[in-house]
């Protein structure tokens, strides 16, 4: 018997609670503990537990079902040695335990040795005689060697003797999505239905397979199904919104998402695809209110600082679309899109020194499209840095080696700087790897392009 809020103030918790405010002994069944001891461990009251498996040892010495939980508490306190110490003197006296095969294999997977766990958890196979549990343990360590296959089976198992057991249909699917068989995963949520009509998790989740598959006709037919069976499934209005602006239906898109709003704490996923669909229909105001919900919402939440910042640049008002992308920054300067778009505005509104920082943070975190150090360097150029140009070409150029785009910016640079045996160099390089591109010099560095040097180069 395990205990539920309502037991907590039963009879023997409360008896032994004030048993150790007194330092009074009082004896208790070996049962009593047992469920004592499962009630703090459950509660996460770890250092109570192990009072409990203390004096519940010191009243039953021979219980194996106490000296278990101590090997419980062993593991969780990472002691492993104890506890197969402890474990390898119960399956002397009780070889036919199966609780004692499952807790060693517990020790054996956060040893990493999966593969003997799986062993393990098969002989304790052997001895149960309720397996669903074994077989979502086994699941568990197929999964942790990425044996999607044998996880699969073992969870199908799981579900094959408890029909509601929705964490192993949810690892079920898992399974098939890591494999990308959406169309047996399609095949087995209709089959796992024939029997469970009314069972709205597998609704859901044959929707979001439909979905995957672009059959949104029949994705929303399901996630109307899950509707049916529980209208209260908040995850179901969110997937048949997200189908409804596929197939362009926004109003009713807006009339799930609010439905959201409704059952549970508005999310700013809601509030931003709400705000997405408005802008969809043209209705501009209560796009951007709905955008400045999901900001307020949720302040962290990048896509809302996104949306809103897009929002005003497809408006051409780019001074509040900066306004809303500093604010941003302000709440994340590690977010690389932020600093993508703090670029493209500045470079719009023709800030130039303030385009270059943001195009030279996003690469400090980690942006290294081609793009993003090609505009960075064409910037410096123009700002009449033209050795960090050079030096920013160079770093671009260990990502991507043998690339025209740079190797032609390269040449210009260096012929402005008088160096030409570097500057021929590049030119040479560049025109190999695709001379189409010479109209970089052309554009970027005319002067360089018109001169007699380069044009003896160009025309070799």
């Amino acid at each position: 018997m395990e205990f539920s809020q309502e037991d907590y103030e039963n009879k023997s918790l409360t008896k032994f609670e004030s048993m150790l405010k007194t330092n009074n002994v009082l004896f208790f069944d070996s049962n009593e503990f047992e469920n004592i001891i499962h009630y703090y461990l459950n509660q996460g009251k770890v250092a109570l537990a192990k009072k409990a498996i203390k004096l519940g040892l010191e009243q039953h010495p021979t219980s194996t079902n106490l000296k278990l939980f101590k090997v419980e508490v062993f593991v969780f306190e990472n002691e492993l040695e104890k506890a197969h110490s402890l474990l390898d003197s119960l399956y002397v006296l009780e070889p036919s335990n199966e609780e004692i095969y499952i807790q060693k294999a517990n020790i054996l997977s956060k040893d990493d040795k999966h593969e003997e766990a799986i062993s393990v958890l098969h002989r304790a196979l052997e001895l149960a005689e309720d397996t669903a549990d074994l077989y979502s343990l086994i699941g568990m360590e197929h999964l942790f060697l990425d044996q999607f296959e044998a996880a699969k089976e073992s969870f199908m198992k799981c579900l094959e003797e408890d029909p509601e057991d929705y964490a192993s249909l949810y690892n079920i699917v898992y399974c098939f999505d890591f494999l990308d068989q959406n169309e047996a995963a399609i095949t087995y949520l209709n089959n796992y239905l024939d029997s469970n009509p009314y069972c709205e998790v597998a609704w859901h989740q044959l929707g979001r397979q439909y979905y995957e598959m672009k059959d949104f006709i029949k994705a929303l037919s399901a996630y109307d199904f899950a509707i049916i069976s529980d209208d209260t499934f908040v995850g179901a209005y969110l997937e048949k919104g997200k189908v409804l602006e596929k197939l362009k239906r926004y109003n009713e898109a807006i009339e799930n998402y609010s439905i959201t709003l409704t059952l549970d704490d508005p999310t700013s996923f809601a509030l931003l695809r709400i705000g997405n669909c408005h802008e969809k229909l043209g209705q501009d105001d209560l796009a951007v209110q709905y955008y400045y919900k999901t900001v307020h919402e949720d302040p962290l939440l990048d896509k809302g600082w996104i949306a809103i910042t897009k929002f005003y640049v497809r408006q051409k008002n780019a001074q509040k679309a900066l306004y809303y992308i500093n604010k941003a920054i302000n709440i994340d300067s590690e977010n690389v899109i932020y600093w993508k778009l703090y670029a493209k505005i500045n470079h719009r509104l023709n800030l130039l020194e303030e385009a270059e920082r943001g195009y030279k943070r996003a690469i400090e975190l980690g942006n290294y499209e081609l793009e993003t150090w090609l505009i960075r360097s064409d910037l410096l150029t123009q700002l009449g840095e033209p050795e960090a140009a050079s030096f920013n070409l160079i770093q671009a150029a260990e990502f991507y080696p043998e690339h025209a785009e740079i190797e032609f910016r390269l040449a210009g640079l260096y012929y402005s700087l008088l160096e030409t045996e570097k500057a021929s160099y590049h030119l040479k390089n560049a025109l190999r790897f695709d001379a189409e591109h010479v109209i970089i010099l052309e554009e970027l560095f005319p002067e360089v392009y018109e001169s007699l040097l380069v044009n003896s180069v160009i025309s070799r």
